[in-house]
């Protein structure tokens, strides 16, 4: 075997027959990867080399991963075992992949993403790596293929609400756009974010609200503030990956505290600011995202003691707040504080649109202004025309209506989803009661499962990109809204089964 067999038209017999191979996914509707080179110019070991030097850069195939044995990989791909054996060389020579005599080929530990790395005073961050999911949700056209997108589908938005401000925009004189904006932002958003924080009870003026591009600017800025190399910060374990990797570029020192149904474990919180004396911990008080829980009052309370007591500051993500249904039972940190040790934020991307990149910070008048000074160094003013687009939403009157069916959508299908996974024998975590996402332990390697679903079109988020650690995790995020497909459901069954070791036929995938 020379390598030279063309892809048009031709196949290779695997254990089970003849097969047509599938290496480069054509551009249509399975399309999630892009495609460099047309396959039909690409000879079997180029378009098997191409396809693992895809997944190793998507980080599908992370650094230290054994790749499929030889016999494994022709058998599933339905080609020869020399040219597995040919691509797997060239993967050799061109640094993605190591030999290990007897072992088999591995995943070398390239130069990491600029973006993610640690910094050596943080080693045990130093392999935090989140753009596997960020690059596939990029790359993931079909959201009832995606149980692990961190958004609402396109259709239970609504695109009028954005469209009517536009047109309204539009019909204002074009100079009122021309200019660069505000350092704060546009000043009647922050009038009307004034009014609606005032609904949560808590007190500010105008002035201290500052305007992000999203809640990851948020971060961004507040990192720069508060952080040296070395210091350290407290997040949820599991919480938000992204915020780990922008920490880590800032030099801290992340450790994850563990989370139950009523918040964080403030016993493990004590023992580790005793420890680390860290200078910011991180919270999602309501519907934390990945588990859906909220923070009880009486833990609230005791947060902030420990606040006081270990001179920490803290950072509440109130990003879900619109997602919270009336009459749940959430306590916000901001309004029990006034902003004195809390620093409050929140944004429109999971109620408004992805794309809008519309958040805000909420602070103590002193730190509003060294956050903004921040934010024109790094970034000068925020884009007034997203701003303003936001504002005309929240003031005419259909938000509140919008949101509203959303929460009653979520309800339903948060019970269509517990029951669906459920009878695949998952475990739920306990106390998820509303928002969009819901936290479940499949009790097998989910890293796996996130592998072989990427193959298939699918998209799951892996319980290990949760946690700071990183390490392998049996359990793995669902949003509810993207987790009914019957085909995405028998998937993730067989997966279990395959992984575990159980017999066929011992759960059942339907809706």
């Amino acid at each position: 075997m020379d390598g030279s067999e063309k892809h048009s038209g031709n196949s290779e017999s695997g254990a089970g027959g003849t097969r047509p191979l599938r290496l480069v996914m054509p551009a249509g509707d399975r399309a999630h990867l892009p495609d460099p080179i047309p396959s039909a110019q690409m000879t079997l070991v180029e378009q098997l080399t191409e396809w693992a030097r895809l997944r190793i850069d998507e980080r599908v195939f992370r650094a230290g991963m054994r790749m499929p044995s030889i016999r494994q990989l022709a058998s599933e791909k339905g080609i020869s075992r020399f040219t597995v054996v040919e691509a797997y060389e060239r993967l050799v020579a061109l640094g993605y992949l190591e030999s290990r005599r007897g072992s088999g080929f591995y995943v070398r530990d390239r130069l990491p993403h600029p973006s993610v790395v640690a910094p050596p005073t943080s080693p045990a961050i130093r392999n935090v790596d989140v753009t596997w999911l960020l690059r596939s949700m990029f790359h993931s056209a079909e959201s009832h293929k995606a149980p692990g997108w961190g958004f609402l589908p396109n259709e239970w938005l609504d695109g009028e609400l954005l469209s009517g401000a536009m047109r309204s925009l539009g019909r204002q004189p074009g100079g009122h756009f021309l200019s660069s904006g505000t350092p704060l932002g546009f000043l009647p958003l922050r009038q009307q974010l004034r009014t609606r924080l005032e609904e949560l009870e808590i007190g500010v003026t105008p002035d201290q609200i500052v305007m992000t591009s999203g809640i990851t600017q948020a971060f961004d800025l507040i990192a720069r503030q508060f952080l040296q190399p070395g210091d350290t910060v407290v997040v949820g374990d599991p919480a938000w990956f992204v915020m780990f990797a922008r920490f880590a570029t800032q030099g801290a020192n992340v450790i994850g505290v563990p989370y139950t149904a009523d918040g964080p474990d403030l016993e493990a919180l004590e023992r580790i600011a005793q420890a680390h004396k860290p200078k910011l911990i991180v919270v999602n008080s309501v519907l934390h995202n990945p588990t859906g829980t909220s923070l009880s009052a009486a833990r609230a309370f005791r947060l902030l003691q420990l606040a006081e007591q270990y001179d920490f500051t803290i950072v509440e993500d109130d990003i879900y707040c619109d997602l919270c249904p009336p009459g749940h039972a959430a306590t916000r940190l901001a309004s029990l504080d006034q902003l004195r040790r809390v620093i409050y934020l929140g944004s429109f991307s999971k109620t408004l649109a992805a794309n809008l990149r519309v958040g805000f910070i909420a602070a103590s008048p002193d730190l509003a202004v060294s956050l903004t000074d921040s934010k024109l160094v790094t970034g000068m003013a925020t884009p007034e025309i997203n701003e303003r687009v936001v504002y005309k939403v929240l003031t005419e009157g259909h938000y509140r209506k919008h949101t509203e069916r959303v929460r009653v959508r979520l309800e339903r299908a948060r019970d269509e989803t517990r029951a669906r996974l459920e009878r695949l024998g998952i475990r739920i975590f306990p106390g998820q009661v509303a928002g969009m996402y819901m936290w479940a332990d499949t009790g097998v390697d989910t890293n796996a499962i996130a592998t072989a679903g990427h193959e298939e079109g699918y998209l799951f988020a892996p319980g290990s990109l949760f946690s700071p650690s990183q390490m392998p995790s049996t359990w793995t995020r669902f949003n509810v809204a993207s987790s009914a497909d019957p085909g995405m459901l028998r998937f993730l069954a067989d997966q279990m089964e395959r992984l575990s070791g159980l017999p066929s036929g011992s759960g059942t995938a339907g809706p």
